[in-house]
């Protein structure tokens, strides 16, 4: 008895001199993402801040530019080329509504309809992905042309008759019209949004669409309150890759429009190849990316979601 109740003896403090083991392999993530790193640093850093300087500078191609700190470039870049950037806008906005109408309906399907066709879908929706970009604009000249049937059927619909109203077409053209530019842009991204709605749509439970019909709710209550919010991530998502580069495109507003249909990119392209005065270009190229930033943050915040796909 006298063994059990005495106390342990006292542990022995450890030496000051003694460390705990150093664990191997602590800075292993860091070496890891040094490589990523330093591709951002060189590729993405380096270039923009090399066109801060050039946005800021004074001087001619021959003469040579110096850092003069012209700031009013930015200013005379916006006040001259304002109609481009809300060109780009309104087409960019155009766009992704397209892409979002047409996206979500092919997406719902693939996810919850698909059944043994959806590997298959999968491959035609990215098929695209598989040509260039410029050839897949290059075939929508071919399908707009003016004696093709895409044009001749909507004359026959009376349709091109509503849209020259509206200013989207000029007589019975299509080409070099804004509607021409906004269909090469909705067919190009269209599969950024498609993507981003099949994931998110993908994750919603099957069950929870089985107890709103327990509750007696209709499919259409069901979609409006169950899996229309349950895929805002998704559609947050293909929004933005879709809104974003679609604003800053150049390549169908060069091939499908015409000089009144020059988007923003095709001013900065311009300004860059052509006119050779690279303070405007690189001020209208930090103006653009400034203006995106800004949509795309209230975007964000007035979405209500942060878990983006």
């Amino acid at each position: 008895m006298s063994t059990l109740t005495e106390a342990p003896p006292p542990l022995s403090p450890a030496s000051p001199e003694e460390k705990p083991p150093r664990r191997r392999g602590r800075f292993t993530p860091y070496w890891l993402l040094l490589p990523g790193m330093l591709w951002l640093i060189v590729f993405f850093a380096l270039p923009m801040v090399y066109q801060a300087s050039t946005s800021v500078q004074q001087g001619s191609l021959e003469q040579g530019y110096k850092v003069t700190w012209h700031f009013a470039t930015y200013w005379d870049a916006l006040n001259a080329y304002w109609p481009q950037f809300l060109r780009s806008v309104c087409y960019a906005a155009a766009a992704t509504v397209l892409c979002l109408l047409l996206g979500y309906p092919l997406a719902y399907l693939i996810a919850f309809r698909a059944g043994r066709w959806r590997n298959l879908i999968m491959v035609l929706v990215i098929a695209p992905f598989f040509t260039s970009f410029l050839i897949r604009t290059l075939a929508w000249k071919t399908i707009l042309a003016d004696n093709g049937p895409v044009v001749h059927a909507l004359n026959t619909l009376h349709v091109l008759d509503l849209t020259d109203w509206l200013g989207w077409t000029a007589g019975d053209r299509v080409l070099a019209t804004p509607l021409a530019v906004v269909c090469g842009l909705t067919y190009n991204f269209l599969p950024f949004m498609i993507l981003p709605l099949y994931t998110s749509l993908e994750r919603i439970d099957g069950r929870l669409h089985e107890a709103a019909g327990d509750l007696y709710a209709r499919p259409w209550t069901t979609f409006r309150k169950v899996t229309f919010p349950l895929s805002m991530p998704g559609v947050v998502s293909g929004t933005l890759l879709t809104f974003i580069p679609a604003a800053g495109d150049y390549v169908n507003a060069e091939l499908l429009g015409s000089t009144d249909t020059r988007m923003i990119g095709n001013v900065i392209q311009t300004q860059f190849l052509r006119v050779l005065d690279y303070p405007t270009a690189a001020a209208l190229s930090f103006i653009l990316m400034a203006a995106i930033l800004a949509m795309v943050t209230l975007y964000i915040r007035r979405s209500g979601t942060e878990d983006l796909v």
